[in-house]
């Protein structure tokens, strides 16, 4: 089964409409104290989990929007949060 995401605006779609974003790692750090090393660990370094993972989708071939997904990258199906361990997501 291929992957389908849920768009907040346009609903359940097939994942071919979507550009990942990369995992959501909360916000921005503060600049005061930014250092090279600190903003190159903040954009690049992933966890890359085996399991849930709060990731960024974009819908492309859509309406544009960004938005936030829990996603099993075990199972590569949509959850409703990491609580669920595992359960697609009832949308």
């Amino acid at each position: 089964m291929a992957l389908t995401l849920t768009c907040p605006v346009c609903g359940k779609r097939n994942g071919y409409e979507f550009r990942y974003g990369g995992e959501d790692k909360g916000p921005r750090p503060a600049e005061d104290g930014m250092t090279p090393s600190r903003w190159f660990d903040y954009v690049h370094l992933n966890t890359c989990v085996a399991g849930i993972q709060k990731e960024w989708w974009c819908h492309r071939d859509g309406c544009g929007a960004w938005f936030t997904v829990h996603r099993n990258t075990v199972t590569n199906l949509e959850v409703a949060g990491p609580d669920n361990h595992g359960l697609e997501a009832d949308r």
